[in-house]
């Protein structure tokens, strides 16, 4: 199967360096990233860059907008610390894509859909504990084991989603399982329609593995 994911992270030096070497080593025909076109257009806008505005609520809900608002703050805190600006990865895949002359191919779920069902579902537990882990992991440093400039380890992204998905069930749901059926039935499609064509999919650390799987589970063996 001609495809080859990339686990990144938004805020690590050494994921921009992978995403160059391997779209420059393997020249894809496609590079596939985890952004929809809402984001991507944030992303390359400087004017975009904050995240959502006030009148954004209507269509994405308060607590979709809220949660926006501080996990954009937080990518942009961490990121501080080690020079980098949240989605330097993706900037470097859409660089570097035109450069070999692949096509882009934009496999994330639209933004908008995304907050809307966190705000429907989000608990007032979990606004709590979100709230104050921000607060205590963030702004006191206590709870950061990692390297900041590198992508974590698989065992401690396992960890890491197990504790999302222990303290904050909606959040998981939405964010992370939804989030990868979506990327994974895109990718499934693309390799579909282009089956002799290399594919490089670039997604967050913490999407890779179930991504990877789920695309194995719906292509037929015969399609692999």
């Amino acid at each position: 199967m001609p495809l080859k994911i990339i686990g990144s992270s938004h805020i690590a030096k050494e994921s921009m360096e992978q995403v160059e070497r391997t779209i420059r080593e393997l020249k894809p025909k496609i590079v596939a990233i985890e952004l929809d076109q809402k984001r991507l257009h944030a992303l390359l806008s400087p004017k975009q860059a904050r995240g959502p505005t006030f009148k954004d609520i209507g269509r994405i809900g308060i607590q979709g907008y809220l949660f926006a608002l501080l996990g954009g703050w937080m990518e942009r805190k961490l990121g501080s610390q080690v020079g980098v600006l949240p989605g330097d990865e993706m900037r470097v895949a859409i660089k570097v894509t035109k450069e070999v002359n692949a096509q882009l191919a934009l496999i994330d779920q639209d933004i908008e859909k995304t907050l809307k069902r966190l705000s429907q579902g989000l608990t007032w537990k979990e606004k709590f504990r979100f709230v104050w882990d921000i607060v205590v992991g963030v702004v006191f440093r206590k709870g950061v084991e990692f390297d900041l400039s590198k992508v974590p380890q698989e065992e401690m992204i396992v960890k890491l989603l197990g504790e999302v998905r222990h303290k904050y069930p909606t959040i998981y749901r939405v964010l992370v399982f939804e989030r990868n059926e979506h990327m994974a039935r895109v990718l499934v499609h693309l390799l579909k329609t282009h089956p002799q064509d290399i594919i490089v999919a670039v997604v967050g650390a913490g999407h890779k593995k179930e991504i990877a799987d789920l695309v194995k589970k719906y292509i037929k063996p015969e399609e692999a």
